[in-house]
């Protein structure tokens, strides 16, 4: 158990604090339409696909790497499992969003990842988005649908899950190797997270 007070981070990790989140129930969701030249779909993603928008809407920006430090085969079990569930917002033919729901465990829907491009920032195509999730995760005999968050992720992250439905009901530290350093992602990526090397 962690005592009150600063811990010491060791050089070449980095550190977050977790914030799981969780609605019991289906809300009630305000319409929201897509602006001109978007479309929603759903997708059946190969490794390049899922690798290419995965990088460009969370890793680059946000540190996002659990997907990309899988071997192709750990990946690959997941694109083939027809209880994950892969959706993208597309701006003039060019995939801009991901939406990954999990059904994996009986009777609740995890909402794996969630985000969008900079192309689509602030463009209502986030809510749009969530509306989708929420709709396709409860038409699915669930009890629970839920999500987790961390500091090194969008500041806009966890406000947003919250005006969407989610609560927060728990939080964790989590310490890992940072990416940058381990050479899965480039030095640039994550600009707003410092590197503390070895």
């Amino acid at each position: 158990m962690l005592q009150d007070g600063f811990h010491d981070v060791p050089a070449g990790k980095v550190a977050m604090v977790v914030t799981h989140l969780e609605m019991t129930e289906k809300p009630s969701l305000r319409d929201v339409t897509l602006p001109e030249g978007v479309i929603f779909r759903r997708v059946t993603p190969d490794l390049a696909w899922y690798r290419d928008i995965f990088t460009r809407v969370g890793a680059l920006e946000w540190l996002w790497f659990g997907r990309l430090t899988m071997t192709t085969a750990e990946l690959q079990a997941i694109l083939d499992d027809p209880d994950v569930q892969f959706f993208t917002l597309s701006k003039n033919g060019i995939d801009q969003a991901l939406l990954e729901l999990d059904f994996r465990h009986e009777g609740q829907c995890e909402l794996a990842y969630f985000g969008l491009t900079p192309s689509l920032i602030g463009s209502g195509c986030g809510a749009y988005l969530m509306n989708e999730a929420i709709s396709r995760a409860w038409a699915r005999p669930i009890k629970r649908f839920h999500v987790h968050t961390c500091t090194i992720d969008s500041p806009q992250a966890l406000s947003f899950y919250i005006r969407s439905g989610f609560a927060p009901y728990k939080q964790q530290v989590e310490i890992d190797d940072d990416p940058r350093i381990s050479g899965v992602l480039p030095r640039e990526a994550g600009a707003h997270v410092p590197i503390i090397d070895g």
